[in-house]
């Protein structure tokens, strides 16, 4: 069954590493059968006090696939990168 990482870039804190960054993500993401749902876009806030600033929606095959990807060789890199560029909350969560 799929799962999904949800992530909010809260703060950007370096655009010149956060521009590298996501120009190299999306063919990580791939490589572990990932896609992008969402990544920013119009934002509607329908009930709660949550308010995402940036949220990231990736659909992965599973929650096993998924978690190869954030612990793989392949992405530590990017992680550290994306981790000293922004402020971001994620969490992975099993679809249906």
């Amino acid at each position: 069954m799929p799962a999904y990482l949800i992530a909010d870039v809260v703060r950007i804190k370096d655009d010149e590493k956060m521009a590298k960054y996501r120009s190299r993500i999306a063919e990580c993401v791939g490589r572990f059968g990932g896609k992008y749902l969402a990544a920013g876009g119009a934002l509607e806030v329908l009930e709660g006090h949550w308010r995402p600033t940036y949220p990231v929606i990736v659909q992965f095959p599973s929650l096993d696939s998924a978690r190869q990807f954030y612990h793989s060789a392949d992405y530590r890199e990017l992680k550290l990168l994306r981790q000293a560029a922004a402020d971001t909350d994620m969490v992975l969560i099993e679809g249906k």
